[in-house]
């Protein structure tokens, strides 16, 4: 069964930098397309960002294009989440999450992944 577990997140101002990190283990992380999400409250859970296998192909959220970026070290079962030019309505917990088989890697929908974590909060003030 594979983990997940999300870190690097805390409080930052606007126009500020964090660097989200998603361990992956039971599982090696090279064998899976990855996403990222993220849930504010009282908001449903939207799509952040996804990358392959490989990395060689990711694609946003038109909400983050040119401001986040995520890469991934399968040699370090680890995929990232970098958020630069933070803005109040960045805040949410971030998830990261496994694609399923069968589900085409353009795919934004949250029942497409699994292995969910806990999250891990971004707070951005204004």
């Amino acid at each position: 069964q594979a983990q997940v577990q999300e870190s690097g997140g805390g409080l930052v101002q606007a126009g500020g930098s964090l660097r989200l990190s998603c361990a992956l283990s039971g599982r090696t992380v090279s064998s899976y397309d990855m996403g990222w999400f993220r849930q504010a409250p009282g908001k449903e859970r939207e799509f952040v960002a996804a990358i392959n296998w490989s990395g060689g192909s990711t694609f946003y959220a038109d909400s983050v294009k040119g401001r986040f970026t995520i890469s991934r070290d399968n040699a370090k079962n680890t995929v990232y989440l970098q958020l630069n030019s933070l803005k109040p309505e960045d805040t949410a917990v971030y998830y990261c999450a496994r694609r399923s088989r069968g589900s085409t890697f353009y795919t934004k929908a949250p029942a497409d992944f699994g292995s969910w974590g806990q999250g891990t909060q971004v707070t951005v003030s204004s």
